[in-house]
């Protein structure tokens, strides 16, 4: 299925920047709350800082094509550094601030990057544990507070190299760049558990942004709370070049945890959230309603049923219940303003599957979600929905100007200006992504329905996707935790869970070594189970692991399963691979324990 409209001219991020500057100068494009108050960046004042980061890196002899790597919480700073890297010819690609010290290696190595920019010491420290081995690291600059050292810069001390730089070899930068040139790094990671850098070109990233917030027919100056993680392309496409294009303003939250307080303040007209943040809106809605005296939660019971039932009307096209302005003055007016969300013309979530629950919980207050699809190999949204075209439980009609197909076994695919131009350093996996046609194999299985409405049914790969948002990529943890002699099968499990668990079965031999070791009594799997020195002695090995690993990554629970999985079992294929499937459904009751 394609929508096709007039091919808009390819644009480099530049462009639409200074397009954009020039327009808007002196109104606001970023606000920070720091020391308890808001202060406000204009137009002028970020593309002011911009250049000059460019100049400073410029000054570094970082070449053109190289890469540069943040890290830290949502900040004006990090958009300074990422477009200023742009500006200046570099590839700036993210990486998560719960990423270990060894992860962060991985990355900066992988991608060679010449320059980090880190958000505070806990970051700093990361890299000058690994410095020694990043023979390509030129600098760390510390975009928040005091650090000395060979090759350490402060925000302000950095920002003073680019006066080595003339504007003049800026512009020769800027003017050397292409539309189809990489514009930035996307690193994921993949089903075998290797980060993967996904290539977006300059076009990619500036097509996909004028048309998903062109979708929306924004007003310049209207406002966006920043605060889920830049690393993730929805965060950029949502905060970074979507306000870019359209001079809208970002507020960043000071915190997740602090989200609320931002809500309130800025009570933004856009805002993304991913399931967990949706998850927590609600109990937070529901703990207040249970305190309500018995009246209050009367009207609300009332108010929710006329809210639902209106809002499948408005999906339909059909009339709202009667009285429904009356709910929606009593009830949905005041939640709406208590949540910060009064002004708020589209809310969305996106980067993984939400329960028809909480998507029904919000659509009786008069507050429906907008689902979009998509991945990080198409620049953030291959579907959308809008306020007045969705449908609950349905991931949305496709981009103007792409292209969206189900394959004949059932995969969605994607094609169009906003698919990526492959992985870095990784040709093999680009061409098991990117057939010879340029479609994008997704490797979810999906459905398009008589109206244009995408609705993932399963998924092809074996990536776990987190209540919160996160991409796991299960074999990489699991393979630490077989490295625990005593373990010889781990499955993880925590897909639309807030958090991973696992189910481990042992090896046999290896029991009756580590039992004597830590003073259990266990002689096989089944006693192992069930007793808890040999338990404690698990955990405490598992813990090991998790010190190795990204917080997103780290097993919260697990279940000793008392036999070893089998071909005969239906767990192992002839081959002794684990069929995950059949596990996760054989072993429903155990999984379903580790999360009540």
């Amino acid at each position: 299925m394609a929508v096709t409209t007039t091919p808009s001219p390819k644009l480099r991020v530049m462009d639409v920047f200074d397009r954009t500057v020039r327009s808007h100068a002196p109104k606001p494009a970023m606000r920070v709350k720091r020391a308890g108050s808001w202060h406000t960046i204009t137009w002028g004042e970020y593309h002011k800082q911009v250049r000059q980061v460019a100049r400073a890196l410029i000054s570094l002899s970082a070449q053109p094509g190289s890469r540069v790597a943040i890290i830290g919480y949502n900040c004006p700073e990090w958009f300074i550094a990422d477009v200023g890297a742009i500006y200046a010819g570099l590839v700036p690609l993210g990486i998560y601030t719960t990423n270990s010290p060894e992860q962060c290696e991985y990355i900066a190595s992988h991608s060679e990057a010449v320059v980090v920019f880190v958000d505070d010491k806990v970051q700093l420290a990361k890299f000058l544990e690994v410095r020694g081995r990043l023979p390509a690291l030129k600098a760390i600059v510390l975009m928040h507070g005091e650090a000395t050292g060979a090759g350490v810069y402060t925000w302000t001390k950095f920002l003073e190299l680019g006066l080595n730089t003339t504007e003049q070899e800026l512009d020769r930068r800027v003017a050397a760049q292409s539309a189809d040139d990489m514009a930035t790094l996307i690193y994921t990671s993949g089903t075998t558990g290797t980060p993967k850098a996904v290539m977006l070109t300059h076009d990619n990233l500036t097509w996909t942004a004028q048309c998903a917030v062109g979708l929306l027919n924004p007003t310049a100056g209207e406002h966006i709370v920043s605060y889920l993680p830049l690393s993730h392309i929805a965060e950029q496409v949502v905060s970074l070049h979507g306000p870019v294009a359209f001079g809208l303003c970002v507020s960043f939250a000071e915190s997740m945890e602090l989200l609320g307080d931002a809500l309130r303040d800025v009570r933004p007209h856009y805002f993304l959230g991913v399931p967990r943040v949706w998850e927590k809106i609600q109990e937070k809605i529901m703990a207040a309603g249970a305190k309500n005296p018995p009246l209050k939660k009367k009207i609300a019971a009332w108010a929710r049923r006329l809210g639902l039932a209106g809002g499948y009307a408005e999906q339909q096209g059909t009339s709202k219940p009667f009285m429904y302005a009356l709910a929606n003055a009593l009830v949905f007016k005041k939640v709406r303003k208590q949540l910060g969300l009064d002004r708020v013309r589209i809310m969305v979530t996106s980067a993984a599957p939400i329960s028809k629950d909480t998507l029904e919980f919000f659509l009786s207050l008069g507050l429906p979600i907008c689902e979009v699809y998509g991945m990080s190999e198409c620049t953030g949204p291959a579907t959308a929905s809008l306020p007045t075209r969705y449908r609950t439980g349905k991931a949305g009609f496709v981009m103007p100007g792409a292209e969206l197909k189900i394959a004949q076994d059932g995969e969605v695919c994607m094609r169009g200006r906003h698919v990526f131009k492959g992985y870095y350093k990784d040709p093999a996996a680009t061409a098991d992504t990117l057939d010879a046609d340029r479609w994008l194999h997704s490797g979810d299985i999906g459905t398009i329905d008589d109206d244009g409405f995408l609705q993932i049914t399963d998924r092809k790969k074996d990536l776990i996707i987190t209540a919160g948002g996160e991409n796991i990529a299960p074999a990489l943890v699991e393979g630490y935790l077989k490295g625990i002699p005593v373990v010889s099968q781990a499955v993880v499990i925590g897909d639309r869970q807030r958090y991973l668990s696992v189910l481990l079965t042992l090896n046999s031999e290896r029991i009756p070594v580590d039992a004597l070791a830590c003073g259990s009594t266990a002689t096989d799997a089944a006693t192992a189970a069930r007793d808890d020195r040999f338990l404690s002695f698990l955990q405490r090995q598992i813990d090991a692991v998790n010190a190795r690993l990204a917080r997103v990554q780290a097993v919260k629970k697990f279940k000793v399963i008392p036999h070893e999985f089998t071909v005969e079992g239906g767990e192992l294929t002839p081959s002794m691979k684990v069929k995950r499937k059949v596990v996760t459904e054989k072993y429903k009751s155990e999984i379903d324990k580790l999360y009540s």
